[in-house]
């Protein structure tokens, strides 16, 4: 089992140390969050809850993804980074691309583009985009940011995207992991044609088999059943060493520690207060997992 900490809304001037912590303790890696912007006032269409009003407010930071994965990865040296998950279709996929790869190479390849395809449509009318067409903007964009990974020339000429021969420079040794994040049926058919892994929010513990299953059975439609994937699920019950191992036997690779906000019960914490939490997990859920990748 593979555990990540979540990030979100942690204070952007601790992040350099939680990952330093992290590290010592033997999280496999960090999860961070992303909105392009916040406005003041916001449509109660957040899917993740049952008021359809969202748990953050618009002075909760959202750092640079770039920014702090770089820092982060700098002062470590195996810890993974991911962002569950990345407004993609509110991006360039030129820049994408070249942010990714850069960090792929700074980081040895420990970068995940964790991806989804946003929810809030406020932000998509102050940048422009199409909130409707957001599904296949993405599907687009992860197809060109795949090609400029190569390395080589490449061109594209699509619905969204159209431009001539172009070469990325420096590409990644290997491309990095694509996650695919979201809880529609829309997104679990994507994340199975398109994705190398799933980054699910909130998932109830008996939910966990049959989401994998129908993953998989997704996957097998596309003949993608043999190919590397893994599902990364934060689960919405208190983590417990028997939990785990159960979810474990359902098939469940990788978890997410919930961000400090709801572990500590207040808004703004210290790093101190945050180290103690992340202490509390490892000690009492990762290193029950002996095998747990370091």
């Amino acid at each position: 089992m593979k555990f990540w900490q979540a990030i979100t809304w942690a204070e952007t001037d601790q992040l350099v140390g939680i990952a330093q912590f992290a590290e010592e303790l033997g999280f496999h890696g960090l999860m961070s969050g992303d909105h392009a912007v916040y406005p003041e006032s916001i449509s109660p269409i957040y899917p993740y809850s049952d008021s359809g009003l969202p748990p953050m407010q618009p002075d909760d930071e959202y750092p640079d993804q770039t920014a702090i994965f770089a820092a982060m990865a700098a002062v470590t040296r195996t810890l993974r980074f991911t962002c569950g998950v990345y407004v993609l279709p509110l991006r360039n996929p030129h820049e994408v691309a070249r942010a990714s790869a850069t960090l792929a190479v700074l980081s040895d390849n420990r970068f995940i583009l964790g991806v989804g395809v946003g929810w809030m449509k406020e932000e998509f009318d102050i940048y422009g985009v199409d909130f409707s067409k957001r599904g296949k903007i993405t599907d687009e964009s992860i197809e060109v940011i795949r090609k400029l990974w190569n390395g080589d020339m490449v061109e594209h000429h699509g619905d969204h995207f159209d431009f001539p021969r172009v070469q990325l420079s420096p590409a990644p040794g290997e491309p990095p992991p694509v996650y695919i994040g979201g809880a529609s049926r829309a997104a679990l058919k994507r994340t199975a044609r398109l994705g190398d892994g799933y980054i699910g929010a909130g998932t109830a513990p008996d939910d966990v088999g049959p989401l994998l299953r129908q993953l998989h059975e997704l996957r097998a439609e596309h003949g993608r059943e043999h190919e590397p994937f893994e599902a990364m699920l934060g689960i919405s019950d208190m983590p417990s060493v028997d939990l785990y191992r159960r979810l474990q036997d359902d098939g469940l690779e990788s978890t997410v520690a919930p961000p400090f906000m709801y572990s500590l019960g207040k808004k703004q914490s210290t790093l101190d207060e945050k180290k103690r939490v992340m202490e509390h997990y490892a000690e009492n859920i990762v290193r029950h997992f002996p095998d747990t990748p370091a």
